[in-house]
Order: structure tokens, then sequence, then C-alpha cells
């Protein structure tokens, strides 16, 4: 596996990292989260055996067998998660975080791999961390910060941020475009988000007129002829994650925006919030535009703006009715 030792994991956890990767079809980040997380917990199960007293990141699990696994029960992971609070100062979310990644591991040792019939997870009671509004670019800063792109004078990074202000994606989505995927017949576009799974974007009129502008100059480039990739680097390769970041913190600075923890993921919530805002979108179809797996995901949008609250009030049918002056 990549980025892997497997020599220093049992084989049932190098068999879990392939059941990621190839059946789950996870990401290499999501992956690397959840095996981090699970080699910590597993590390710590197999102290308890270790004669040799060394601290928990040098315990090897090398030698780790299955009747370990069948002898952890939820009092283990209870106690794992205090540890990793209180010797490891791990936030909340941190914590939530390796419970997410134990639940994972444990079904998979029950219901795939059949190595234990009780899941000790299946009892553990732990609250779910308050989750944090997203930050977002207002109607205002995102005006400006597609101003200051238009003033740097490359078309390919208008309108790189011309596509993340106006649909929501994400940046190993807008990375991995081909021009192929484009379709301006219908305005659309076809992604590969979280899990390799495809949906279709629909483009408004911004994102047409950026693309035609910009696929000018991108197919009159001869040596990136042969390259599919719809955005390509001054090596005329498709551009890196690590590159379009750039872009994005040369303009926010440009925009005199810095300063305010702007990165292109905060420019797929900004997308997100002023559709919402704005556009009169609902949640489900918010949901279907961003590639939540899960709508409890996409409802954290419908606390951003009290406004929009206030305004439902105020435009209820009924709030001019007020109580009649009586005589006394």
């Amino acid at each position: 596996m990549k980025n892997y030792n497997t020599t220093e994991n049992p084989e049932f956890l190098n068999e879990y990292l392939v059941y990621l990767k190839i059946v789950k079809l996870l990401s290499e980040r999501t992956i690397s989260e959840y095996y981090l997380d699970t080699k910590m917990f597993l590390k710590f199960i197999h102290q308890k055996t270790d004669t040799s007293n060394k601290f928990i990141d040098e315990i090897i699990i090398s030698d780790m067998t299955e009747i370990e696994l069948k002898q952890i029960t939820v009092t283990d992971i209870y106690n794992f998660i205090f540890y990793t609070a209180d010797e490891r100062n791990n936030s909340d979310k941190a914590r939530y975080r390796k419970i997410s990644s134990l639940r994972s591991f444990f079904k998979y040792l029950v219901k795939v791999a059949h190595i234990i019939e009780n899941d000790p997870c299946k009892d553990l009671d732990v609250p779910v961390p308050k989750a944090a509004l997203p930050k977002f670019l207002s109607l205002n800063e995102s005006q400006r910060l597609l101003e200051a792109s238009d003033n740097k004078d490359s078309i390919r990074d208008y309108c790189i941020i011309t596509i993340f202000l106006n649909c929501g994606i994400r940046l190993s989505e807008l990375v991995g475009i081909n021009i192929s995927d484009i379709d301006f017949h219908e305005n659309r576009m076809r992604v590969l988000g979280k899990g390799r799974k495809e949906r279709m974007i629909y483009l408004n009129s911004a994102c047409i007129d950026a693309l035609n502008k910009y696929l000018v100059i991108r197919k009159n480039n001869k040596k990136a002829k042969n390259e599919p990739a719809l955005f390509i680097s001054n090596q005329n390769k498709r551009i890196s994650k690590r590159r379009v970041q750039q872009i994005v913190e040369e303009t926010i600075k440009a925009a005199d925006l810095d300063g305010k923890g702007i990165t292109t993921h905060k420019l797929r919530h900004t997308a997100a919030t002023l559709m919402y805002q704005y556009g009169n979108a609902d949640i489900l179809t918010l949901k279907e535009l961003l590639g939540h797996s899960s709508i409890s995901t996409t409802e954290i949008y419908t606390h951003l703006n009290n406004e929009n609250v206030r305004n439902a009030v105020e435009s209820n049918p009924l709030s001019s009715i007020k109580l009649k002056d009586k005589k006394k």
C-alpha cells in the first residue's frame, strides 16, 4: 500500500487497508487518517501485553494476534479515548474522528473479515462534537476576489476562481477536470468526487464565458495538445493542487482579504452559502450540487444566515395583523 510500511502491521490491518482502497474506494487521505487512528488504538491495546515499558508510539504491533482483537471491549475503547484526551491533548473533533475510524475498523472485522463476532463499538455512547460554522466570503468580498483575479491578467486563474465561487467544487475535483468533461451544448461539466463518484455540475453564464475565453488560449497551446487536463501548469502538465492553492492565496492577498483564513475549501463554502442565501437553493438541491453523501453535512448551511430567518418571519402574510386598539 502507498505511504504505509506494511511490514510493521499485522496481516488483518493490511487487509483492512486494501478493503478501504479497493472496495470502499476511499481517498488516500481518508485511508491514511483511518490507518493512523486504528494503528494507534492497536498499539494502545497491545501495550497491555508488552513488558518492555515502551511508549505507545514505540510499540510494535506486527505480532498482534486475532485473539487480542476478540478480547477488546467497549471499556477498552473508552479508555483509549480518555488516553487521547488526557495524555495526547486531542480535541473533541480529533477524538470523534478516532471513534469513527474504530467504528469502521470493527465493522470490517465483524461483517467482512469475520474475525470477531461482537462489535465493541456497538454500545459506544459518545456525544457528537458541535460543528463549527464554516468560514466563507460575503457577496461583496466574493466580487472583490473576482475583480482582483481579473486584474492579475491571467485568464486561467480567473477561470479557476470563477468555477470555485460559482460551482462549489472541491480542490481535487477542479484539478481532475478534463476538457472532455465539459459539455457546452448542455452547459454542464462532469466532476469526479469522493469515492470516485461522478456528478454533473451545471455551468452558469459566468462560468461559460470564463471557460470559453480560457479555452481559446488552452487549445492554442501546441505543447499541451496531448494533455487531457483542462487546467495546466507552466510546464504544460495537469496543474497541481498546491499550485491552485497558491493561485487562491495570491488572489486573496491581492483582494486585501488575507487574514480571514480563506482557502480553496472555504471558496466551496462560499459558493454553497451564496446559493443558499441568494439562489433559493433548497437543502436537497444543495446536497446534490456539493456531492455530499449525507444531508446532515449540508444542513450546516441552513444555520449561516440569521437574516434569512428574520426575512422569513417578516414576510409571513400575517405579520401585518396587529391587535386592535380598544376603547376603554
